[in-house]
């Protein structure tokens, strides 16, 4: 009785540490991912042809997770969503008609620090998962699972509990392409109008 509860314990903490990973990143790059990689692993019965696409898709969504950080979306007079790239010097492109966005200080949107915390955190939450999932084991190094089992049920909550406290004191405001639209959570959950975007970090 003890192990089970053990052995369902250790689970609750791998989902939960899965789960808390997943939100850090862009949800539809990780739904991709988990769409074709059991397709190109061949539900990890691997020959040298899935291993080369499967690597493929890994390197083609951890570019995703990367670059997903530094884009950024704004909301114009008009309500019109705008997505765009964070520079150094603000936002790019903004909208085609300026006399829409003359209320949006777009400095506010500048590249700073955190932005490449962010990524890089990012990208290392989505080598854990990706690298981590069944088929990606049992394709590529499938004596792992059985050999360090104890790792792979660790790894995940472990590296949650750093990614939440990197992005407690680095929060996360930007609302780019592939995460949810911030104020439109907002809104739904609290049953107000839309909300001023918040200066970004």
């Amino acid at each position: 009785m003890a192990s089970q509860t053990s052995g369902s314990s250790n689970a609750s903490k791998t989902f939960t540490g899965l789960g808390n990973l997943i939100r850090l990143l862009p949800t539809g790059t990780v739904f991709f991912y988990q769409f074709l990689n059991p397709i190109l692993t061949n539900n990890g019965s691997c020959s040298s042809t899935n291993k080369i696409f499967s690597s493929l898709l890994f390197a083609l969504c951890g570019l995703s997770c990367f670059f997903s950080t530094f884009t950024d979306s704004y909301k114009d007079d008009q309500g019109n969503l705008h997505y765009g790239i964070a520079t150094f010097k603000g936002f790019w492109p903004t909208s085609s008609d300026p006399s829409s966005t003359t209320s949006i200080d777009f400095s506010s949107y500048k590249l700073q620090l955190g932005d490449f915390i962010h990524a890089f955190l990012s990208l290392i939450v989505f080598c854990v998962l990706s690298l981590l999932d069944s088929n990606t084991v049992h394709c590529f190094y499938p004596s792992f699972e059985s050999s360090q089992k104890a790792l792979m049920m660790a790894l995940p909550p472990v590296i949650g509990s750093v990614a939440a406290t990197v992005f407690t004191t680095f929060p996360m405001k930007r609302r780019g392409i592939g995460y949810a639209d911030k104020n439109s959570s907002s809104s739904s959950s609290s049953g107000q109008g839309q909300q001023n975007p918040a200066p970004k970090v």
